[in-house]
C-alpha cells in the first residue's frame, strides 16, 4: 500500500514538482555550472547502493563545505529544492517518500548493529529525523529516531511526517547543524548496541 501511495502522490503532483523541477536545474545551470546534479553513492533498503541524485549546491574545488555552499545552494537547502531530484528515485523504487534518509555507502560497516536497522526500509525524501531535528541533531538521535520509524512505520504517520515536513521547509529550521553547513562525517558511534 505504501508503495502504491509513493508512485501515485509522486504522479499526482507531476506537472507542479516537474516545473519546479526545469526552473530549478536552470537556475542552478546559470549560477554554478554543470553538471547541474550532485550525484554519490548511498545505501538504501537492506544496504544495496545507488546513485543518490539531488541539485548542486556547491562549487567544486578546495575548501570546506561553508565555503563551497554558493548562496543559491544555500536557498536551495533551506527551501529542500535541492532534493527534487529524489522523486525519480521513489518512482524507481529505490527511494520512498518517507524513510530514513539515505546515507553514504561507506557509512554501512560503521553502524551498530542497531543503527543498521535502519536498512530494513526503504529510505526517504523526508522522514522522522527531519522533523525531530534534521541536521541540528547528532548521529546516535538521528539513528534512535530512524529506528523508532521502522519500529512504528504506518500511512498514519507517513501523513503526520509529510504534513510537518512542510511546516518544517516553511520555518526553515533544523538545516544545518550547529557547526557545520552540513552535517559532519559519521565515524561510528562505537556503540555495540
Amino acid at each position: 500500500m505504501k508503495r502504491f501511495l509513493d508512485i501515485f502522490l509522486v504522479i499526482a503532483t507531476m506537472p507542479l514538482w516537474l516545473c519546479l523541477y526545469a526552473i530549478t536545474a536552470l537556475a542552478v545551470a546559470i549560477s554554478m555550472g554543470r553538471p547541474i546534479h550532485f550525484i554519490r553513492e548511498r545505501a538504501g533498503r537492506n544496504g544495496k547502493k545507488f546513485n543518490f541524485m539531488k541539485f548542486r549546491s556547491m562549487r567544486g574545488g578546495e575548501g570546506s563545505d561553508a565555503e563551497r555552499t554558493t548562496r543559491f545552494g544555500r536557498f536551495l537547502r533551506s527551501t529542500s529544492l535541492d532534493e527534487l531530484p529524489q522523486l525519480w528515485h521513489v518512482l524507481s523504487g529505490k527511494m520512498s517518500l518517507v524513510g530514513p534518509r539515505p546515507l553514504p555507502a561507506k557509512y554501512l560497516e560503521r553502524y551498530s548493529p542497531f543503527q543498521a536497522r535502519r536498512h530494513e526500509v526503504r529510505p526517504g525524501i523526508t522522514g522522522w529525523a527531519q522533523i525531530n531535528g534534521r541536521n541540528a541533531i547528532s548521529w546516535e538521535k538521528k539513528f534512535e529516531l530512524d529506528v523508532w520509524y521502522v519500529d512504528n512505520q504506518s500511512l498514519l504517520l507517513d501523513a503526520k511526517i509529510i504534513f510537518l515536513t512542510f511546516a518544517k521547509v516553511f520555518k526553515r529550521s533544523g538545516i544545518n547543524s550547529s557547526a557545520t553547513e552540513t552535517m559532519p562525517e559519521f565515524t561510528g558511534s562505537g556503540k555495540d548496541s
